[in-house]
C-alpha cells in the first residue's frame, strides 16, 4: 500500500487553474509551478505526469467548477443586459472566462484536448446566450457572435486595467466653458444598461480608460437589435 499523498490534489488543481488563467500555459514554468502550488517536483510529476498533465487537470476542474456554473447563472439573468453583466463579473480581480480565454488563444490552436475543453465550453455558452437573445427570431449565429463579443471585451478589461490605487475619472456634470472641448467622462447614467439622456455610450465615458458592464450591457443589445432588425446571417 502505497503512502498517502502529502497535499490536497483538488485543491492544487484549483490553484493550478488560478495561475494559468492569469499567466497562460507558456507564462508558467514547472519551478513556478513548484513555488506557487507548494508540491514537490517529484510529487507533481507523480500525480500528473507533466506540466501539460496538470493544465488538463486545471482546465476539465476550471470548465466543470467555474465556467459551467457562471453559465447556468447567465441563463438565470431576466435579459440580455443583465446576463452579460453576470457573465463579465470579475471576483477577487479574475473572471471565470480568463482561463477559457487564455485557453483559446495559445493552446487550443495546437492541442484537440484542449480545443476539444473550449469547444465544449463555448457552446454552452453559445446555447445559453440564445435563450437570452430579445425577439422571436434571433439573427443566426447572433448567440456564437456575442459569445465571441464577451470574450473580446475580458480580454480588453485585462489589457486596461487602471493601476493599483488609482481611482476612475469623476464623471463631469458642470457645463463647459467657452473654448473648452467637452468632458468624454460624461454623467453616469442612473439604472444599468442607459446612458445619460441625450448622450451617446462613448459621450458618457464608460468605454475609455475604466470599461464598465453598461459598456458591455449596451454593445450586446446594440448588435442583438441591429442584427435581429436585418435578420443577417453573422455565421457566414
Amino acid at each position: 500500500m502505497g503512502r498517502p499523498r502529502g497535499f490536497d490534489e483538488t485543491e492544487v488543481v484549483r490553484a493550478a487553474a488560478a495561475l494559468f488563467a492569469r499567466q497562460a500555459y507558456d507564462g508558467v514554468s514547472v519551478d513556478d509551478l513548484v513555488a506557487h502550488l507548494g508540491v514537490h517536483r517529484n510529487s507533481l510529476y507523480k500525480t500528473f505526469g507533466s506540466k501539460r498533465g496538470l493544465y488538463m487537470a486545471a482546465l476539465r476542474w476550471h470548465v466543470d467548477n467555474e465556467l459551467l456554473p457562471l453559465v447556468t447563472a447567465v441563463g438565470e439573468a431576466p435579459d440580455l443586459p443583465g446576463a452579460v453583466r453576470r457573465a463579465l463579473a470579475v471576483r477577487d480581480g479574475g473572471s471565470p472566462l480568463d482561463l477559457l480565454l487564455m485557453a483559446a488563444a495559445e493552446r487550443a490552436p495546437v492541442d484537440a484536448e484542449v480545443a476539444a475543453q473550449v469547444a465544449r465550453a463555448l457552446n454552452a455558452l453559445e446555447e445559453t446566450l440564445a435563450t437570452r437573445l430579445p425577439g422571436a427570431s434571433p439573427a443566426p449565429g447572433l448567440a456564437p457572435a456575442l459569445a465571441s463579443a464577451l470574450l473580446g471585451l475580458r480580454l480588453r478589461a485585462r489589457t486596461t486595467q487602471p493601476d493599483p490605487g488609482t481611482a476612475p475619472p469623476e464623471p463631469h456634470t458642470a457645463p463647459p466653458g467657452p473654448g473648452t472641448t467637452p468632458s468624454r467622462t460624461g454623467t453616469a447614467p442612473s439604472e444599468p444598461g442607459t446612458a445619460p439622456p441625450g448622450t451617446s455610450n462613448a459621450e458618457s465615458g464608460t468605454g475609455t480608460a475604466f470599461p464598465g458592464f453598461v459598456d458591455a450591457e449596451q454593445a450586446a443589445v446594440v448588435l442583438a437589435n441591429y442584427f435581429n432588425s436585418t435578420n443577417t446571417d453573422i455565421s457566414r
